[in-house]
């Protein structure tokens, strides 16, 4: 009686193992899927456009900011200062435009009278011409002027999470020096496929994404897909001419979008493992 209880267990045992292996099978051939993948998004570095003192910073270390919001304030005095003289010489430039034309149209009748000269005439249009020229000049001035005091506020160009920041007020900067960087809070996902799995894939397709750090798995979609090899646009990609040439399964990057936005996505970064499986089919 035991025997036949035995028998009939592992019978069962392997009908069970027999229709699991089915039933994976059948879904794994339906899908891929890689641990090779992450999120990443747009990091856009924040620097400074002119040289100047730190007045004021902020934001704070992975505080969430909105497009257009002031980062950072440099000292605007020495800024002000050029403008306030620039608009000053652009005045007197109008008023020497004004002089010179008023003196070619008082000119004008009596050079036709022959109580001038062409000569002071035309010396009359050269200077005419020359304090037009000198007033673009000026009007180019003062615009450059104002673009510079406008780049003491420093704001930021999309919304996102400030990082590495590495400002305080009270520094000198220099233009083009770093200052901190926003990361976009647009997520997505790069995931490396073997060229072997990618055979089947097309945009559009579905994927579920599991992210281990929010212990969730959310809905996408393939984006689109890379024309070429991930090493192929590494910093040195390899150089198989010469004759020592080993195949390689190459990897694939596909960009692959969410199709849900939940509050703790907001909370992620680039960089962090995730494990999308595509419906191919």
């Amino acid at each position: 009686m035991k025997k036949k209880i035995t028998k009939i267990v592992m019978l069962l045992a392997v009908l069970a193992l027999a229709g699991f292996g089915i039933w994976y099978f059948l879904q794994s051939s339906g899908f891929e899927d890689t641990d090779d993948a992450f999120l990443e998004t747009d990091i856009v570095p924040i620097s400074a456009r002119v040289t100047g003192y730190v007045k004021n910073v902020t934001v704070k270390d992975n505080q969430q900011v909105e497009s257009g919001q002031l980062l950072v304030e440099l000292d605007p005095k020495d800024f002000q200062v050029r403008l306030d003289q620039a608009k000053a010489d652009l005045n007197a430039q109008e008023a020497e435009v004004l002089r010179t034309t008023q003196d070619v149209d008082r000119y004008g009748p009596l050079l036709q009278k022959n109580e001038i000269t062409k000569q002071r005439y035309a010396y009359a249009e050269a200077e005419a011409a020359k304090a037009h020229a000198q007033l673009d000049s000026a009007r180019a001035r003062k615009e450059q002027a104002e673009l510079e005091l406008s780049y003491t506020q420093i704001k930021a160009p999309n919304s996102g999470r400030v990082t590495k920041k590495s400002i305080n007020p009270g520094v000198y900067v220099q233009a083009g020096q770093p200052l901190m960087t926003v990361v976009s809070s647009d997520l997505w996902v790069i995931a490396n496929f073997k060229e072997t799995q990618v055979k089947k894939m097309a945009p559009g397709q579905e994927v579920s994404i599991d992210i281990d750090a929010i212990g969730k798995t959310l809905k996408g979609h393939v984006d689109s897909i890379q024309a070429g090899s991930g090493t192929r646009f590494s910093l040195f990609p390899p150089e198989n001419a010469t004759g020592n040439f080993i195949k390689v399964v190459q990897r694939i990057p596909v960009k692959i979008v969410f199709d849900e936005k939940i509050p703790e996505l907001s909370m992620l970064g680039p960089g962090l493992s995730v494990v999308p499986k595509v419906k191919v089919q």
